[in-house]
């Protein structure tokens, strides 16, 4: 696929980008405090709208399920997450709800999976995790992991809601509800809802790095029987975790020494192919191949 170039208009460094489940519509976060959507068809694109409402950077956005309709969340310096709702026309966009429960710069958001209801995870440099939850009357119910990272929470993700190996058993499908954090304090971090109250499912807490986890993903994983998640840290190193089995010890595997900050990490929707966004500004592809081992498939070319 040749790679196309779009100007964003923005003013400031862009510190992400999400794409919509259709894959026709780009948002674009900034240090200019605004969300730039951009509208992408074939190789051409246009700008659609500018969403302003932060007060300092945006660090990251994310798109709802379209079960929901068109909804975009942000996260910003201003310790503020955003959720967005369009209107009738592509450039109408209005400010559906405004969370403020942070009291310092929020540094990760990320959309809960479709099956668990419309529910939007941040985790901030407070140290604590909120968990948002929309009800039917249009009101949001919060939940929080207080201190969940002491330092700083650097990074968030939701564990797929098909249950390891849940194409093997019975056929009961009863959802996951679990989540992933990173933080300032070199630890990755699996939490569990237990009867409304989220408590840590990792003892101890997840120790391979030797700096700042900049971010985790949970890998989707298709029923198959076993949970995967990658970590990026500020150490240069990327790790892959894995358990078989609930309950079971969580088992972590250096995929490869960067030798300089890595910044993100992004599993494909199969879950078999991660993509590293590393400090010398490339962005590799790996692979596991049968024997376990992590291969890079591919540099993708800027």
């Amino acid at each position: 696929m040749p790679s196309q170039k779009i100007e964003t208009g923005h003013q400031d460094v862009v510190h992400d980008v999400s794409m919509d489940y259709y894959g026709k519509r780009l948002a674009t976060a900034s240090s200019d405090a605004t969300i730039k959507i951009i509208g992408v068809s074939g190789s051409s694109h246009q700008h659609l709208a500018t969403l302003t409402g932060h007060q300092g950077p945006v660090w990251q956005v994310a798109w709802a399920h379209p079960k929901f309709g068109s909804m975009l969340a942000s996260c910003s310096y201003d310790g503020r997450v955003i959720i967005w709702k369009e209107g009738s026309k592509p450039d109408e966009w209005s400010q559906a709800h405004v969370f403020t429960e942070h009291k310092s710069s929020v540094n990760s958001i990320a959309w809960a999976p479709y099956e668990l209801g419309l529910r939007l995870a941040s985790g901030s440099s407070d140290g604590n995790i909120s968990v948002f939850t929309a009800r039917t009357d249009g009101g949001w119910d919060t939940t929080r992991i207080d201190q969940a990272h002491p330092v700083g929470v650097t990074s968030v993700s939701w564990a797929p809601a098909l249950a390891p190996g849940a194409f093997v058993g019975s056929g009961q499908f009863y959802p996951v509800e679990k989540l992933v954090s990173g933080g300032c304090d070199n630890t990755v971090k699996v939490w569990k809802l237990y009867n409304g109250i989220w408590k840590m499912d990792c003892f101890p807490a997840l120790q391979m790095h030797a700096d700042w986890v900049r971010d985790v993903a949970w890998a989707p994983n298709l029923g198959l029987p076993k949970s995967t998640i990658a970590s990026a840290s500020q150490d240069g190193t990327v790790v892959i975790w894995t358990v078989a089995k609930e309950g079971e010890q969580w088992e972590g595997k250096v995929l490869n020494d960067f030798h300089s900050p890595v910044w993100r990490v992004s599993w494909s929707l199969t879950g078999n192919i991660l993509a590293v966004a590393d400090g010398n500004n490339n962005v590799t592809l790996w692979k596991e191949a049968v024997d376990g081992e992590w291969q890079q498939v591919t540099t993708v070319e800027p």
